[in-house]
């Protein structure tokens, strides 16, 4: 996982990651203010989890990695493979794609308790070098326990990965920011082209990525590694992966993290609609107070209030007449805006570079750069290279397949400007998007129903949840804990982003570290409050 919590350790986080960034967060959950009836229908629907015939002798034969992009570099203990499932598990005997899968052996002998599977969220994002991010950050009471693995989830990077040729092979291309007046026609359109693309392009076996299948080409990994149980660390899109395997193999399901939590409750619709909003409205004023505290420089606002003003004035201003980036091939308008901020809120280190973002916009807008706004505008939009052999929509393409393929969405186009125009005014930062028309509503049915996640079994899951995450808000790890009843237990902290483990809290890391290496988990909900900025 080299674009997402490894980011943060080096500093801004630039190109190729800021794109990844997006996408990881987004599903803290996509979808709309109301599916109804409909939405909850699915969600009582029995799913099995059974993968059809057994792996058998299946191994996978460990060598070298698939090629990084250009100046990156890997851990050479890193060992990567694949191994072939069905495409559809109602069909095993069918067609079969690949899944690439990494080790890092860390485990000692006489310590080893197992391996811990990792997934770095999305939906679409690559987890091949995630062992060695998480390695870095993990201490050897743990690494001592667990080989870890990663894996590039079906579709994704390096595991069969698909195309649906999209003419806008971004994934912030999809995020259906309404007009300057509030129309939602435009967005209609491209979510239509979007859809029908897809089905030209890849054709109904787009219906059988999904993540009911990742959970069960986890368990065919863990039948090839030889394990009768496996343990699992997810984030954001990854907490909800991990609760669905959680809910089809509950057998084999050992110690489970949760970081940064979707509620299974609302996949995916009301997901977005619910939390969206809100998240950025709870977050938002942390970086509000870093803006402020440099007023003398930033000229933003003094407080949070002027702050907030400025950014939304800036915001309707971009909208409606956006501006030429020195250098870059985008223009600055309000959706780029918008993305860039709810990017660079998930990480606290990011803020005051977020800061300078916002006065370089600002000064574009006005046609009055300075040398300094130069500066920040050329680091943000820096590119980096793509991987080898991964198709440049890939991760748009598989955003699509799993959000539109998870769950039925509504397909009424008044409803949703309806929605919309509600959502935009209760929620000024987010302009209305999150409520938005999306492609899922010219989408073909799912292959299947949705999973639904339930209590009971083991207590063997542990949620890690800030209080101010813009990706994935307070409410999805309530509901998620919820939902597994008293088979998990909650630790929540006073921090702001995306991220909970390693991010200043002494308690969140010994309640992590306790449960990986003992399993002992806290017997009542524990509120951290000790956190210490880097």
């Amino acid at each position: 996982m080299t674009t997402t919590r490894s980011s943060a350790k080096h500093g801004f986080p630039r190109g190729r990651w800021l794109a990844a960034a997006l996408l990881f967060s987004t599903l803290g959950g996509t979808a709309l203010a109301a599916c109804g009836a409909e939405a909850q229908g699915a969600q009582t629907a029995k799913v099995s989890g059974s993968t059809g015939e057994t792996a058998g002798d299946a191994k996978i034969t460990w060598g070298t990695c698939p090629a990084l992009a250009e100046g990156q570099t890997r851990d050479p203990h890193l060992a990567c493979g694949t191994l072939e499932v069905p495409l559809d598990y109602q069909n095993p005997g069918g067609t079969k794609i690949d899944v690439a899968v990494s080790r890092l052996s860390t485990a000692k002998p006489g310590k080893r308790r197992g391996v811990l599977l990792l997934n770095p969220g999305g939906p679409a994002l690559g987890g091949l070098d995630m062992p060695e991010t998480m390695a870095s950050t993990l201490p050897k009471s743990v690494l001592n326990r667990y080989d870890l693995i990663g894996f590039d989830p079906r579709g994704v990077e390096h595991s069969t990965p698909q195309s649906c040729g999209l003419k806008d092979p971004t994934v912030t291309g999809l995020f259906p920011y309404p007009a300057a007046d509030g129309s939602i026609t435009k967005n209609v359109a491209i979510a239509k082209a979007d859809a029908k693309q897809c089905a030209d392009t890849v054709g109904k076996n787009l219906r059988y990525y999904t993540t009911a299948n990742t959970a069960r080409d986890m368990d065919r990994i863990r039948q090839a590694l030889g394990e009768k149980k496996i343990s699992y660390w997810g984030q954001s899109y990854g907490t909800y992966l991990g609760a669905v395997y959680r809910s089809l193999f509950q057998d084999h399901t050992d110690r489970m993290i949760l970081e940064g939590n979707v509620d299974p409750t609302k996949v995916w619709a009301n997901q977005v609609a619910d939390t969206w909003g809100k998240g950025m409205a709870d977050r938002f004023p942390d970086a509000a107070r870093v803006a402020a505290a440099q007023n003398s420089t930033l000229q933003l606002g003094t407080n949070v209030a002027q702050v907030t003003h400025t950014y939304l004035t800036l915001a309707d201003r971009l909208d409606r007449t956006p501006a030429a980036i020195p250098g870059a091939s985008v223009s600055m308008d309000g959706a780029l805006l918008r993305n860039l901020t709810y990017a660079l809120l998930l990480h606290n280190n990011t803020l005051p570079m977020l800061t300078k973002f916002w006065k370089a916009a600002d000064d574009l807008s006005h046609g009055s750069t300075t040398a300094a706004d130069a500066a920040v505008l050329k680091e943000v939009f820096a590119d980096s290279p793509s991987s080898p052999g991964v198709p440049a929509d890939n991760q748009a393409t598989m955003f699509m397949a799993l959000t539109c393929g998870d769950a039925e969405w509504p397909h009424d186009v008044d409803g949703y400007a309806t929605r919309t125009a509600a959502d935009r005014e209760k929620w000024p930062l987010t302009a209305g998007m999150p409520a938005n028309i999306w492609a899922c509503a010219f989408w073909n049915k799912p292959a299947e129903a949705t999973v639904k996640v339930t209590p009971g079994g083991p207590r063997n899951t542990l949620i890690l949840q800030n209080r101010r995450d813009n990706a994935t808000p307070w409410e999805g790890g309530v509901g998620l804990h919820k939902a597994l009843g008293d088979g998990s237990a909650f630790v929540g902290v006073d921090n702001g982003g995306h991220y909970v483990y390693n991010e200043g809290s002494a308690c969140i890391d010994k309640a992590t570290v306790g449960f990986l290496t003992t399993g002992h988990l806290p017997k009542k909900d524990v509120y951290c409050t000790d956190v210490t900025q880097k």
